[in-house]
């Protein structure tokens, strides 16, 4: 049956003093599915023969002991004021949360970035709820037994994505910055990645990967930035070729994709019309592990099996078009340069019916000079399209919807092969891709009515972007091409 979410935030605010408590602890039951079911409480309990208090997440059965499955940091409540807590308490527990996420990631050397302070606003409950359901998920996945984690997780992935928490996201993920935003990202996508492998194993491949993509973007003066995250387990399937063996299984299924795309943008008034130009200013994408490199080692085929980006395509374009007079774009990728040269050469032969005895052959040899990255960009309607392909340099084929010929995959000198440490690797050393406005991608704008001046205007990014795996070092017949899809607002003032 349905199940209504508490404002947890609400409810510790409204508690009374420590000293007007009955019993040692208070509960709030935070998820059930059925009346059946163990209850998931969050529980604050006096710390025995201490004036401080803790916090849990617990299981409560019938007839057994309640189990615990986490525990805070222990919290002086406050003496200042009629709160239980006060503004410096709940904003130390909200770090208690983000700390307590991090540490089920595998990142442990991180940089030493502090964390923020959870500030008084209109929005700070939504966050530190959406902070509190985050780290409920990963103990459920982590702690809880079975029973328990299955009934739960489903509510909790359709709460996360709903509308509400994903604004409460856009905010909390502006809140921690890009570095903490990267380790919070690879944490809570590494318990999915788990969590999706032991439902697949139970449904013996007929479960449906739910889609675990996380992205937001926000928009300032002359810049439009979107950053994306996504498990490359949830990514959809497009084709594959044979079956992985456990360690490259493994391997693979531990990574997830991390992209950003900035673009810079200028509004010109002209005599005419007002022109809006779009330019590139980056656009990134990585491969990154979910896992530290000894358990790669260890359980894995290496870390450099691995997908790769094999193409990326956006799409650019106005809601509302009424004011909108036309697009242009600039050029794409120059077309392949061919060189053609003719060797001739004489062979001498003993041939009765030829009475020189000799015989004369011609040879003709084509030389094609190929980028391993085109970039195209076309018109649909206002909708300004660019698109980045991965070219395989051998044959010329794209990568994305090809495969690898059965002589490339013995060739050691073909491109994929040693592909993250080779002179001529089409991407970085750590398996990504940049493409930079000065190299990739020249300007698209648009000539809008005069009568948009003083108006806000909105865009849509929406993009697609696909992940390849042929193998590198390891002897094997597997390749696959995944892609995911992502819809992001933003705007531009007029003026």
């Amino acid at each position: 049956m349905a199940f209504s979410f508490p404002d947890v935030f609400c409810w510790i605010q409204n508690l009374p003093p420590i000293s007007e408590w009955e019993t040692n602890s208070i509960s709030l039951n935070v998820c059930s599915s059925t009346t059946s079911q163990p209850l998931l409480n969050l529980t604050i309990s006096k710390i025995h023969q201490s004036l401080k208090l803790s916090f849990m997440i617990v299981a409560e059965f019938n007839n057994i002991d309640p189990i615990h499955l986490w525990t805070s940091k222990p919290f002086m409540p406050s003496s200042k004021t009629t709160n239980l807590l006060d503004k410096e308490t709940i904003s130390n527990l909200f770090i208690n949360f983000i700390q307590d996420i991090l540490h089920y990631g595998s990142n442990k050397n991180s940089p030493l970035i502090r964390f923020p302070k959870l500030d008084s606003g209109p929005n700070l409950p939504n966050i530190f709820n959406l902070t509190f359901f985050t780290l409920f998920v990963l103990v459920c996945i982590y702690e809880a037994p079975k029973n328990i984690s299955d009934a739960c997780i489903g509510f909790l992935k359709d709460h996360l994505t709903s509308t509400q928490s994903r604004q409460a996201s856009n905010l909390l993920m502006k809140l921690l910055g890009s570095n903490l935003q990267e380790q919070w990202m690879r944490s809570v996508n590494l318990a999915i990645t788990n969590w999706v492998g032991e439902i697949e194993e139970q449904h013996q491949n007929m479960f449906r990967t739910p889609c675990s993509l996380f992205s937001y973007a926000f928009s300032t003066s002359g810049l439009w930035k979107v950053q994306l995250y996504c498990p490359a387990t949830c990514m959809d399937v497009e084709k594959s070729e044979s079956h992985p063996h456990d360690k490259l299984e493994f391997s693979l299924k531990y990574h997830q994709v991390e992209s950003v795309l900035q673009f810079n943008y200028k509004v010109v008034v002209k005599e005419e019309w007002v022109e809006i130009m779009v330019n590139v200013d980056n656009i990134r994408c990585d491969v990154t592990k979910l896992v530290n490199d000894s358990l790669v080692k260890e359980r894995g085929a290496g870390a450099t099996e691995k997908h790769f980006p094999s193409r990326i395509s956006l799409q650019l374009t106005p809601t509302i078009q009424n004011q909108v007079m036309s697009l242009s774009v600039g050029k794409s990728t120059e077309n392949p340069k061919k060189e053609i040269g003719i060797d001739k050469g004489i062979e001498a032969s003993i041939e009765p019916p030829n009475p020189l005895g000799l015989k004369v052959s011609a040879g003709e040899s084509t030389t094609v000079s190929l980028k391993p990255w085109k970039f195209e960009q076309s018109v649909y309607g206002y909708s300004a399209n660019l698109n980045w392909f991965l070219h395989d340099s051998m044959d010329g084929k794209e990568v994305f919807s090809s495969k690898p010929s059965k002589c490339a995959l013995i060739n050691p000198k073909s491109w994929f092969k040693n592909r993250y440490s080779s002179a001529y690797r089409p991407f970085t050393r750590q398996g990504g891709v940049i493409f930079a406005g000065d190299e990739y991608g020249e300007r698209v704008w648009w000539k809008v009515d005069k009568g948009a001046i003083g108006k806000t205007m909105e865009w849509e990014i929406r993009g697609w972007i696909w992940l390849t795996y042929w193998p590198n070092k390891r002897v094997t017949l597997y390749n696959e091409t995944r892609r995911m899809e992502f819809r992001e607002i933003v705007y531009l003032d007029v003026a």
